[in-house]
């Protein structure tokens, strides 16, 4: 066996003794409340049919982007929809990228030069922390949600400072301290980045998202929006200045190099945001879920409270320390057709991990009740 293959089976080998090591599910259970489905949006019917009329109303001829935006992927719908999306997200502009992750990385490796820094939140998303290493300045984190951790790492920055955060964090489903850090990043005449894929289409007149709906968003260099998520599609976009946009399109390397959305993409993209401004009542049906949630879980007494996270988001995350242990009670849960999945380290810090519960717009009042006395069974 070549050496580099021994290594990799070690590796593997070391994953399984930590229980940690990751697979594909085979089968899926049928009682939804893993995904970032929040609004049911990727499995409405109504949505399903407005994207296929709109397909069939295009070009034929048109359907595939054929090669970058730079070259033969920049179809006519790719800037109406663009325009579209700055209206949404109240913008100048909007620059469409394959996936959240493309979008970060892009974003994030292009910005800033040698000597200047980026200073991001600990417990931000893999793509953030992978597109400050494809900077060439200087990175360092600050402590989760701590202005004051932050202040002490801008004070001592230099050169041009960009500061990263996400609105809402998707493993412990909190929020970023939005006014305050606009407020700091103004002080200091620092960047501000926020990715708002946990709450494009839940907050915010229509859906977009918590700088909007906190009036805050002339106020961020960059925001990140992703519509695989609870707009029910793919893709995503960065919101902001117009120069933002044009620099983007010139220095943006998963911008540049990589084939365009295809028109099918555009068009799931741009129903689903019609869709979900459509239908503002979703909105209220998953906020009525999540209250439910904490209802159900308050009437169990403490025992299970002490174990959940503050969140008001979707996300509720249920402590479980250790890996085999969470791992257990999300079979558990699997076999009473719960779709559950634990988060283990070292995707969350070691004496962390949690099942990750996702509520929707579409559980019922029956799932949810079930699934909390499941949880107090098998926890109790």
């Amino acid at each position: 066996m070549l050496q580099i293959l021994n290594r990799m089976n070690q590796q593997l080998m070391k994953r399984e003794q930590d229980a940690s090591l990751r697979f594909l599910p085979d089968q899926l259970p049928a009682i939804d409340f893993a995904s970032n489905d929040y609004l049911g949006l990727a499995r409405s019917a109504e949505l399903s049919h407005n994207i296929r009329v709109a397909t069939e109303e295009y070009p034929a001829s048109l359907h595939g982007a054929t090669g970058s935006r730079l070259i033969t992927g920049n179809l006519a719908l790719t800037p109406q929809l663009e325009q579209e999306l700055a209206a949404y997200f109240n913008a100048e502009a909007c620059l469409l990228f394959n996936s959240g992750y493309a979008a970060n990385q892009g974003l994030l490796s292009s910005l800033l030069l040698r000597g200047d820094t980026v200073i991001y939140d600990e417990l931000a998303h893999a793509c953030i922390k992978d597109g400050c290493r494809l900077s060439p300045a200087s990175r360092f984190s600050f402590r989760h949600n701590d202005v004051d951790h932050l202040r002490q790492k801008i004070a001592r920055a230099k050169g041009q400072v960009l500061v990263v955060v996400e609105s809402v964090y998707s493993m412990d489903g909190d929020e970023a301290p939005l006014a305050a850090l606009v407020e700091l990043c103004k002080e200091y005449n620092a960047g501000l980045v926020v990715d708002e894929a946990h709450s494009t289409g839940l907050w915010g007149p229509g859906g977009a998202g918590l700088c909007v709906a906190q009036g805050l968003e002339q106020d961020v260099l960059a925001r990140i929006y992703t519509f695989g998520k609870a707009m029910g599609v793919h893709g995503a976009c960065v919101a902001g200045q117009e120069v933002l946009i044009r620099f983007l399109l010139n220095y943006s390397r998963t911008f540049i190099y990589t084939t365009a959305l295809p028109a099918h993409s555009l068009l799931s993209i741009r129903e689903a945001m019609r869709y979900r401004q459509q239908h503002p009542a979703l909105m209220d049906r998953l906020n009525d879920n999540i209250k439910l949630f904490h209802s159900l879980l308050q009437e169990k007494g403490d025992f299970l409270q002490e174990r959940l996270l503050p969140s008001r988001t979707p996300i509720q995350a249920v402590l479980i320390p250790g890996n085999e242990k969470v791992v257990r009670a999300a079979r558990l849960l699997n076999e009473e057709h719960f779709m559950v999945w634990p988060i283990l380290a070292p995707t969350v810090p070691e004496g962390e991990e949690r099942l990750r519960i996702c509520l929707h717009a579409h559980n019922s009042t029956d799932e949810i009740r079930r699934l909390v006395n499941h949880l107090y069974r098998i926890l109790a």
